[in-house]
């Protein structure tokens, strides 16, 4: 399985579709149980998210990570 697109819809929901074409709108709050992520909860930096490996990354070292096992499994 991969992920073919992602996206920032608003706030902190994204849309993620995968390669057999299941798509998830994911509202991502979950940032705000670990203190160390907490700057993720600005809108302006949530938003620069990327797609690396198929995992959805945050930061420039991967400060956030979420496995495409958890995003396809729904599991946020």
């Amino acid at each position: 399985m991969k992920v073919i697109q992602a996206k920032y819809i608003n706030n902190h929901i994204t849309e993620l579709e995968f390669d057999d074409h299941k798509k998830y709108h994911q509202l991502l709050t979950c940032f705000k149980k670990y203190p160390n992520c907490s700057r993720f909860l600005d809108t302006s930096l949530f938003k620069n998210f990327k797609i690396e490996s198929d995992n959805m990354v945050w930061g420039k070292n991967w400060d956030i990570i979420f496995t495409i096992e958890i995003l396809y499994n729904n599991m946020l």
